[in-house]
């Protein structure tokens, strides 16, 4: 399949755009900014959708819906969440166009049709849901809220790139009301845990989980737990937040409950989410100069089959093989696809699955036919076997198993030699050059947090959770410090 090869480590930022559109994942789209999500690019978002929806329902979770505008006087309500996200946000001032007068054919705002009241694009559904709520909750006996939302959200972002950063994109967001802080705590850390398994079981990411630090908290949040993610180039990338609201916003909108003793108290809150971001995640976590490589659990395609023939009756005979081996594969939950398009040759379509990043590639012909053999190609080692027909569904499953956890290992292999531990600042720099994530003191004092931000372009991606406490000095204003952080250049 021709397209243009961008090298990983000539230009990753090149090769990554270049990857994402050669393999029919997304594109720009007309509205700048914004991206179309093509069919092969959704049917991946669609398989993490689908399993993340099953976990979160497995955690007692339901799915319901929000509307898309949040009134200004809402959104305005909670005032850290307000000011964190209001340079983003989209405004829809009035609700009619009208033709132009002079100029035919063309509209205009009708000035005659202004709203009372400004309408927010929600950048996220906090104030809209809070303002919900209100109305849902009025006892003890209606907590724990346990709600979560597929949905679109706006952020006006002025720098974009596919799937990483749009000004439109595709999430879900839980919001969680609960009538203790503990509880909610506990809400916080367990969807944080929901997050790092399907990021390692079915993105096969290691991640690092995580609290931010106050000045890379969520607005409006008491603590943020985040999972982080080292791609390729040795920069992070956050992959998915959980956060402890405490009560502000209950306070905000007057959310309060009726106890057990009789008494008004206001709840307390959690909000948590991923979005279309994994994908971009997914791609620069593990793809290759010769395109995607997508573990088993996410890949849309998981075999396809290649037909490799002279004339009809070859593949017809080839046809009536496959066709048991293709009911044998779906029974077993295995997607399949038996590619016997004539518009195209085998090595066009080799390479379009490699490209696509499709987990096993199995070629069969009339010589394989005599020796009950098939040739399968992994993607990930680009290995190539003869196997024997004899048990091929069982060979197959191995196999995609084997992939599922080598994907994994490597990748956590590349993290753990890319954690540098460093005492000075000298060695900070040094390793920030060096790529991945830097281990070192800092004092705990926001205004080094920025010093260092601002002088190296990196920010601590997280506290970890099993962080061990240990007496040290921070690298930047000597100052002593209890323990390290993870600091990196971020996406």
């Amino acid at each position: 399949m021709a397209f243009q090869k961008i090298k990983r480590n000539e230009d990753y930022s090149k090769w990554y755009n270049n990857l994402v559109i050669n393999a029919d994942l997304a594109e720009h789209s007309a509205v700048r900014g914004c991206m179309v999500i093509k069919p092969y690019g959704y049917a991946i978002w669609e398989k993490m959708q689908q399993q993340l929806d099953k976990m979160f329902k497995e955690t007692g979770h339901s799915n319901a819906y929000f509307p898309l505008f949040v009134p200004k006087s809402l959104f305005e309500a909670e005032e850290k969440n307000a000011e964190g996200f209001a340079k983003e946000c989209a405004v829809v001032t009035h609700y009619r166009l009208k033709s132009d007068p002079n100029n035919k054919g063309k509209l205009i705002v009708d000035e005659d049709a202004k709203l009372e009241e400004e309408l927010i694009v929600r950048p996220t559904s906090e104030a809209i849901i809070w303002s919900t709520y209100k109305n849902w909750i009025q006892s003890y006996r209606d907590l724990p809220l346990l709600i979560n939302q597929w949905a679109n959200v706006v952020r006006w972002e002025m720098r974009t790139r596919l799937f990483l950063r749009t000004a439109e994109f595709l999430w879900q967001e839980g919001h969680t009301a609960h009538s203790t802080r503990q509880e909610a705590i506990e809400e916080s850390e367990r969807m944080l845990e929901v997050y790092a398994e399907f990021s390692e079981t079915f993105l096969a990411i290691p991640v690092i989980k995580g609290v931010k630090t106050p000045n890379e908290r969520f607005a409006g949040a008491e603590e943020t737990y985040t999972i982080e993610g080292m791609m390729q180039d040795g920069k992070a990338l956050q992959m998915g937040t959980s956060h402890f609201l405490g009560q502000n916003f209950a306070k905000a909108f007057d959310v309060k409950f009726a106890t057990k003793e009789g008494t008004q108290e206001y709840v307390w809150a959690t909000s948590w989410g991923v979005s279309t971001r994994l994908m971009g995640a997914l791609i620069m976590a593990h793809s290759d100069d010769e395109g995607l490589i997508l573990p088993p659990n996410l890949a849309p395609i998981q075999v396809v089959i290649i037909p490799i023939y002279k004339g009809e009756e070859e593949l017809e005979i080839i046809s009536q093989k496959v066709k048991p081996l293709q009911e044998a594969l779906k029974k077993e939950g295995i997607s399949v696809k038996y590619d016997n398009r004539d518009t195209q040759r085998s090595g066009w379509k080799f390479a379009e699955y490699e490209l696509k990043g499709v987990p096993l590639r199995i070629a069969i012909g009339p010589r394989d036919l005599l020796n009950n053999t098939v040739e399968i190609a992994r993607r990930d080692t680009k290995e190539k076997m003869s196997v024997s027909m004899d048990g091929l569904t069982q060979t197959i499953q191995n196999l995609l198993e084997e992939i599922q956890v080598n994907i994994y290992s490597r990748a956590k292999d590349f993290q753990t030699k890319n954690i540098h531990l460093v005492n000075t600042f000298s060695e900070f720099e040094s390793a920030l050059e060096t790529g991945g994530f830097v281990s070192a003191h800092w004092d705990g004092t926001p205004e080094t947090e920025e010093k260092i931000k601002e002088e190296t372009k990196a920010t601590i991606r997280c506290i970890p959770l099993d962080n061990k406490l240990e007496d040290g000095v921070c690298i930047m204003s000597g100052l002593p410090s209890k323990q390290r952080v993870l600091f990196a250049r971020a996406y």
